[in-house]
């Protein structure tokens, strides 16, 4: 479905020196330099798949994005789309994808929404029978039947996310693009929104590619992301793959009965391990751990607590997404590893 081959961008930055003369020396003699916003990167997405795109402020999603929906032009490298070049035959290529930008609406403001479909309906040239077989399928997923009268401008930002999400399937789209769709959202929205992406990906089949700093929408609706920093592509696997091989880390939490009997803690020492693998902090009598499984089973760790201080609730929790995506941004899991 979703091919990408090599994929580069490089950007043209004109470097200025301070005051007007480096004003006047950039207008005349510019000082420029290439920057690399994508740097040879290679994916495949199949048919139906829900892909989480991921990474950093600044790594280059963004521009992957627009490469992928045709408003770039790559500097070298391919990307195919359900059998289009996103840059060549564009009025046929916008058919077959609808892309979704978290804080952009493609509606209009003051137009109430059913019209803004109608609108729409015209510009994607699709057929009345089918324009009234999609809207109710939309309704029922997305529930818009309570504002789709209103004026956008009047709407929610939870409600006009849903309707900007039914204005990028109006015309049953084969590729959808979802941009932060949760972004701003309360709990309950949120969870409306993925259901909705999850019920639509179900029965359509619609293939989606899902970029968000919502580690939480990667869980819930993906099997698989691509992580992507400063350019490069950094993983590419399934997120049980990611956990297995990089959620090492595990987090231990108890509160003491007594306070004083902090001090038998001696986690380095009787364990023999370094600070990287094991730090404790507490506050009164509540205390947390986190360890790196690898050095220490979860076994001993429970077992070591439980003989050295009385407990009065204790629990270890698996690293989670956010953090062994932290730690990998960090460095602290090697790249060359990956």
């Amino acid at each position: 479905m979703i091919y990408v081959n090599d994929l580069r961008k490089e950007f043209k930055k004109t470097i200025k020196e301070p005051g007007l003369k480096g004003s006047l020396k950039a207008l005349f003699k510019p000082n420029n330099e290439i920057i690399t916003a994508v740097d040879s990167i290679t994916f495949h997405v199949p048919k139906g798949e829900i892909l989480g795109f991921i990474g950093p402020n600044g790594a280059g999603k963004s521009t992957v994005i627009k490469m992928l929906t045709g408003i770039l032009t790559p500097t070298s490298g391919t990307c195919e789309i359900n059998g289009y070049i996103p840059q060549k035959n564009r009025q046929k290529y916008v058919k077959e994808i609808g892309v979704v930008f978290g804080q952009r609406t493609q509606l209009w403001w003051d137009l109430a929404l059913r019209e803004t479909y109608s609108v729409l309906k015209e510009i994607y040239d699709v057929p009345d029978a089918e324009f009234k077989s999609r809207m109710a399928f939309l309704n029922e997923v997305l529930e818009l039947d309570d504002f789709i009268s209103s004026p956008v401008r009047t709407l929610s930002l939870g409600q006009r996310m849903r309707a900007d999400i039914a204005a990028s399937l109006l015309h049953n789209p084969k590729v959808l693009f979802l941009d932060e769709p949760t972004i701003g959202l309360d709990v309950v929205v949120k969870d409306n929104i993925r259901n909705a992406i999850q019920k639509i990906n179900a029965e359509e089949g619609t293939t989606v590619i899902l970029t968000t700093h919502d580690l939480a929408d990667i869980e819930l609706l993906c099997n698989r992301i691509v992580m992507i920093d400063k350019g490069k592509k950094v993983f590419d696997g399934q997120i049980s793959e990611l956990k297995r091989e990089f959620g090492q880390m595990r987090d231990l939490h108890f509160e003491l009965t007594h306070t004083d009997d902090f001090d038998k803690l001696v986690y380095l020492e009787d364990f023999k391990v370094t600070q990287d693998d094991v730090e404790i902090k507490n506050e009164g009598a509540s205390v947390s751990v986190r360890f790196n499984s690898d050095k220490i089973s979860v076994e001993d760790m429970l077992s070591y607590t439980l003989a050295k201080v009385h407990v009065k609730d204790i629990n270890v929790k698996d690293a989670d997404i956010e953090e062994i995506i932290r730690r990998l941004y960090k460095r602290e899991v090697s790249i060359d590893e990956v």
